[in-house]
């Protein structure tokens, strides 16, 4: 008995991209072939995909947030330990002399104080002020604008009534 062998589906073409080393889309694509199984698993990674993305997200979000409240511990740590040192300070009595007689102006008895009002130096001093110009300029603003809106709010701004010292309110109308 001969072997019999069922002719292809579809002949086979040899183009001429792939004979010069190109890549055949068409064949590549033709042989390729799904099981169920493959399409099982490819959904499976899609849907891992889709659960664990925000899950990250989440994570690394958490970790940043970690991150910034452990330097933010270690500045107000840094500022205890300051102002610890502070009150160290304070309970010495030479330390709070010194205060009193720089914050407060205290001075012992028999001691002089005398202030000097201006004793910043040239560099720190106010500088002259620029002369006022003979020329008029004119103004950037809308003056009808300004008048509108100034109008309009004292339209609708609450009255006060003057309080009469000495006079009597008058008595409510009655209602009826």
């Amino acid at each position: 008995m001969a072997d019999r062998t069922a002719p292809p589906s579809r002949p086979r073409r040899r183009t001429t991209d792939a004979a010069a080393g190109g890549v055949d889309v068409r064949g590549w694509l033709g042989n390729l072939r799904l099981s169920g199984f493959m399409v099982i698993m490819m959904g499976l990674v899609v849907l891992a995909a889709f659960v664990l993305v925000p899950t990250i997200g989440t994570y690394v979000s958490q970790r940043q947030q970690i991150a910034a409240l452990q330097d933010a511990v270690s500045v107000t740590a840094d500022e205890v330990s300051a102002l610890e040192a502070q009150q160290e300070q304070w309970k010495d009595s030479a330390y709070i002399t010194a205060q009193a007689r720089e914050r407060l102006y205290y001075t012992r008895p028999g001691e002089v104080l005398y202030l000097v009002i201006d004793d910043l130096p040239a560099s720190l001093a106010p500088q002259d002020k620029p002369e006022v110009s003979d020329t008029v300029e004119q103004t950037r603003s809308d003056w009808m604008a300004q008048l509108v809106r100034s109008v309009t709010e004292s339209g609708l701004a609450q009255t006060a009534v003057p309080v009469q010292i000495g006079v009597p309110d008058p008595a409510p109308a009655p209602t009826g």
